[in-house]
């Protein structure tokens, strides 16, 4: 793994979905100050943990992500484990916060998330 976020696009999403583990997307926009501000935050985070893919997505060039999440405000922080969105969130995060998220999402418990998932689909 190479340590930086990707570009994440249409195309490619299903794909590295796909690849399991933990998946962090940032949806953001260029005219978006809160975004650019969390940028080196999300790349400094991705250096930091090789192992989690860190993608961004353009929410003006890639729409069809955009909506498929609902994404109302950016930034907007997606964040997957084995396949399953945990959490589809608005706004930057200073530093200290998004440790916390990954430390929290590396702590779960994914066969109780399953069962739980699983138990949803049900109803």
């Amino acid at each position: 793994m190479s340590g930086k976020a990707i570009e994440l696009t249409d195309a490619t999403f299903e794909e590295t979905l796909k690849k399991g583990g933990i998946l962090f997307i940032d949806f953001w926009a260029q005219w978006c100050p809160p975004c650019r501000a969390f940028a080196p935050v999300f790349e400094a985070a991705a250096e930091k943990h090789p192992d989690i893919t860190f993608a961004k997505v353009n929410s003006d060039e890639q729409r069809g992500l955009a909506q498929a999440f609902e994404v109302r405000a950016i930034p907007t922080l997606a964040i997957f484990r084995d396949g399953i969105l945990l959490s589809c969130e608005a706004g930057a995060l200073p530093a200290a916060s998004l440790e916390s998220v990954v430390t929290q999402v590396r702590a779960l418990d994914m066969e109780k998330v399953k069962k739980e998932v699983a138990e949803q689909q049900k109803k």
